[in-house]
């Protein structure tokens, strides 16, 4: 299971966007933080997504992401212009299909030709009407279909999936998504015909009967225990910051941050989106379980900062930090809340790094008003570079 959360402005300490995921796959498939730059397309060229071949855009947004090395798709990540998303596998009554595009294809595509959380919204659910969703998600082949949540710094989406349907609530205040769906009625906007293909397939009786989540799932919809646990925590702060939402991506109580083998927390997200003239600050793990690894800070542009290409890959190096840090914490994966002494001082001196990583940023915040943008920028590659190396030097 993965989770994946957002508070709008009413909820978070400083009136921004705050967005936080974690990405929950099996052990093997390591998660890599790549880049693709703003790139212009000539007409008629193809792009090659993780199972089949679309119509390439005139223009795709730079975007930073967090990437299942061998796909072409990603679990999570950001654009130049302040959207991020992430997704959820769901399962639904709606049968699935040998090929189209994956769920993480979708949240790629939202993210290089989306604009806004809207326009990103719109282009997903164009792409999965004229293409629908299928293929293997992962390398034991197992095939789902999705949920996202779509943000950017004034406005949030929850869009679930049922197949080619769709329905999509606005977010108020805040929300949560993982594996169950949870939209209720008939959401704020809906593929049209979807209640009466409901009604012929007899998942419900009549229009009145319908309620997605009900309707849709696979057995009765009830909130998901992570929804419950990490809506009362976010209700019990309601000034959430940056480091309260990396926080909650490593909460074991509610198994957030999941350590069976089978299905481990493998990449984590923590998105700050602050005002329209404002770089947003976005916090990538780049390995995993989040609660024992460090939070890099990146902004756009990205010139110098740690990323690598976004191109699929064959197989797996063991030279990238995803695979070193793997092989360093293998024998702390179990019981994460049983007192282990190697494991609490690995832990102790990653939280050190991480709070003085963070003391940077927010020092370089407070000062942004009296430095030029280059200069603001310089100083992101500069704690990037230094995030990287820090843990690097950790698992040495």
């Amino acid at each position: 299971m993965c989770d994946t959360y957002v508070c709008l402005s009413t909820s978070t300490l400083d009136g921004s966007v705050i967005f936080g995921k974690n990405s929950d796959r099996i052990i093997s498939e390591a998660q890599l933080i790549t880049y693709s730059p703003r790139i212009k397309y000539s007409k008629g060229e193809e792009l090659n997504c993780t199972h089949i071949s679309i119509p390439q855009a005139s223009e795709t947004a730079a975007v930073v992401l967090s990437q299942p090395y061998f796909m072409y798709g990603a679990e999570m990540g950001a654009n130049e212009y302040n959207v991020v998303i992430g997704n959820e596998a769901i399962i639904t009554r709606e049968p699935l299909r040998d090929s189209g595009l994956i769920g993480m294809d979708l949240l790629r595509l939202g993210l290089e030709r989306g604009r806004s959380a809207k326009q990103a919204l719109d282009i997903i659910i164009k792409l999965l009407e004229e293409y629908g969703q299928g293929g293997f998600h992962n390398l034991k082949g197992i095939n789902y279909h999705n949920s996202f949540l779509i943000a950017d710094n004034k406005e949030a989406y929850v869009l679930e999936t049922a197949g080619d349907w769709w329905i999509v609530e606005i977010v108020k205040d805040f929300r949560s998504i993982s594996n169950d769906i949870t939209i209720r009625g008939k959401g704020d906007m809906r593929r049209k015909g979807i209640i009466d293909h409901a009604i012929e397939k007899g998942y419900c009786k009549d229009e009145n009967d319908f309620d997605f989540a009900l309707t849709f799932s696979s057995q009765n919809a009830l909130p998901s225990y992570v929804e419950c646990s990490t809506g009362q925590l976010i209700r019990n702060n309601r000034k959430i910051t940056p480091s309260l939402m990396m926080n909650f991506l490593r909460n074991h109580e509610g198994n957030i941050c999941r350590h069976k083998r089978a299905d481990l927390t493998v990449g984590s997200q923590v998105s700050h989106l602050r005002g329209s003239n404002k770089n947003a600050i976005h916090w990538f793990t780049g390995s995993m379980l989040p609660c024992q690894s460090i939070f890099k800070p990146y902004a756009f542009p990205i010139r110098t900062q740690n990323v690598q290409d976004s191109r699929p890959k064959s197989e797996t190096n063991s030279n990238w930090f995803w695979m070193k840090h793997a092989d360093f914490v293998r024998s702390y994966i179990k019981n994460p809340t049983t007192e282990k002494p190697e494991r609490e001082e690995f832990i102790s001196k990653s939280q050190k790094i991480e709070e003085e990583i963070i003391t940077k940023i927010n020092t370089l915040i407070s000062k942004e008003e009296l430095i030029e943008p280059e200069q603001f920028i310089n100083q992101i590659e500069t704690i990037n570079l230094y995030s990287w190396q820090k843990a690097e030097e950790l698992i040495k």
